[in-house]
């Protein structure tokens, strides 16, 4: 089994000169590292803002704000979607719905490279060869299996759990390390809640090279700030699509007047006036937290604007809320419904064409790790 332990600079040069010849000089072939960023998002349909404000909207300035050599992927991955059972026909819908919406809410195709994880095979193949150097206590320890199933974080996965866990949602991370080193990604924008899965592709990486020569960038995780929104039905948990109440989200295409219906059932508290404080006034210190988000032009922080409004009542308060959220998302909402309702085979090109120029990328990375493997011609 592999270690993955990260080696020291002497040993990984020990192990790169004991490669053959021919062997170096096709790694010294590797393409020069640049700036190369990686993200994906599970199609669940349409995103709602929770998904917006902590990814989204942070993937469409990063593209706006990036240097014109740096490349950008941003991936639907329905590989990673299927580790919990799916109906095929939703699937194929919840695909082609966050599809309009990455492009509604303004990643250009143009500029970055927007496509479907299954497009590429080469995702499949670079995990299966990670695997057989994963560990499985290092897997053992990683949270998504454990949430997903709803067990306590000292859960083993081969004791009473075993029934219950499939081998996809345990090795999720593995799948989630290659989509990354995939494409030499030095970049890696997530929460702190992904921190975790970045370390470990981090960990498999180093231990690649350390047998094979430096052939996967080790990527940076680039932690980004991400907006916490929290559920309009019970703030004090995150706003989630698995909520069985919808009224506990705000969809990025809903409909103005379903904003205003889905705020003023917000669920706040009696306390008179405004004021933040997560702890003690949750539902409020959302309400808050969405006029900050959606209103740049504003305070600089939820407590400074909690400050100016503090005389509002509640009504006042969601309805000032529902209408930063309105007009911050109608654009989107609009084009949205133009990708939907116009040439489905156009909205779809947009995805084929990326797979294209990923696919490109990663049969480029597996030429070199399968000669290296000995495993290719």
């Amino acid at each position: 089994m592999l270690s993955l332990r990260p080696p020291s600079i002497a040993a990984r040069c020990a192990a790169y000169r004991a490669l053959a010849p021919g062997c170096r000089r096709r790694l010294a072939t590797a393409p020069q590292l640049r700036k190369v960023v990686f993200s994906g998002i599970q199609p669940t349909g349409v995103p709602h803002l929770g998904n917006y404000l902590g990814a989204l909207r942070q993937w469409v300035r990063l593209q706006e704000e990036a240097a014109p050599d740096t490349t950008l992927l941003f991936s639907i991955v329905d590989l990673h979607a299927i580790t919990i059972k799916q109906h095929p026909a939703d699937l194929q819908q919840w695909r082609r719905e966050m599809l309009a919406s990455l492009l509604a809410v303004g990643l250009d195709p143009a500029r970055c490279v927007v496509f479907a994880q299954s497009s590429v095979r080469q995702h499949a193949e670079l995990m299966w060869i990670l695997s057989c150097g994963a560990s499985m206590g290092y897997l053992g320890r990683m949270t998504q299996w454990k949430s997903k199933l709803q067990l306590p974080d000292s859960a083993l996965p081969l004791a009473s759990s075993k029934d219950q866990l499939k081998l996809g949602l345990f090795s999720y991370p593995v799948l989630q390390a290659a989509d990354i080193l995939l494409y030499n990604t030095t970049h890696v924008p997530v929460g702190e809640d992904q921190a975790q899965h970045l370390e470990f592709t981090r960990e498999l990486a180093t231990g690649f090279n350390h047998l094979y020569g430096p052939l996967l960038t080790v990527p940076e995780t680039q932690l980004s700030a991400a907006k916490r929104v929290m559920s309009l039905a019970e703030p004090t948990k995150k706003m989630s699509k698995s909520d069985p109440k919808p009224k506990s989200r705000i969809l990025i295409t809903d409909s103005r007047e379903t904003i205003h219906s889905k705020l003023r059932s917000a669920l706040t508290d009696s306390i008179e006036g405004v004021s933040y404080d997560r702890e003690a006034r949750p539902g409020v210190s959302n309400l808050v937290d969405l006029i900050h988000h959606f209103d740049q032009a504003g305070a600089a922080s939820p407590e400074e604007l909690a400050q100016d409004l503090k005389g509002l009542s509640m009504r006042a308060l969601k309805e000032k809320a529902a209408d930063s959220v309105d007009k911050s998302i109608k654009p989107i909402r609009e084009r949205y419904e133009e990708l939907m309702s116009g040439d489905q085979k156009k909205l779809i090109s947009h995805a084929e064409s990326g797979a294209r120029k990923a696919e490109a990328m990663a049969e480029s990375t597996m030429q070199r790790i399968r000669n290296a493997m000995g495993i290719g011609w």
